[in-house]
């Protein structure tokens, strides 16, 4: 098995607020995050599967590109991810919330489409931090 991994990019606001909690307790919890702010978001995707001996690819990155653009990126860029994103309706978007509800998109179309494993999403909101998920 060998791992190959894509990286998108795009910019989204968000929000982190617990409207079960006061004003003064978001702002406690998550500081100046309690406000609407936005990143320029890096999504990198990384897949595993045997090398194709037609192709010597894994996965055709274009494909993967693809993949990524129309069920994730296209859907989140220049968006308010608390309201304007239904794949995290009911959701604190978290990075983490982020990138596990990404997984559960991406990882049935790449295994039963085309035969590859999704191996780690990795979501970088900042350049100071990032999660990596690697499903259950």
């Amino acid at each position: 098995m060998i791992q190959i991994t894509r990286r998108e990019t795009f910019n989204a606001a968000h929000r982190l607020y617990n409207p079960k909690w006061t004003k003064e307790k978001n702002f406690e919890v998550f500081g100046p995050c309690s406000r609407i702010h936005g990143h320029n978001w890096e999504l990198f995707v990384t897949v595993e599967g045997e090398v194709q001996e037609d192709t010597g690819f894994v996965i055709d990155l274009k494909l993967l590109r693809d993949i990524m653009r129309e069920h994730i990126v296209n859907k989140v860029d220049h968006t308010y991810l608390n309201e304007d994103v239904d794949f995290l309706s009911g959701q604190l978007p978290s990075t983490e919330n982020f990138a596990i509800a990404i997984w559960k998109i991406l990882y049935p179309i790449l295994m039963d489409n085309y035969g590859v494993v999704l191996a780690k999403i990795k979501l970088t909101e900042t350049d100071n931090h990032f999660v990596e998920y690697y499903g259950k």
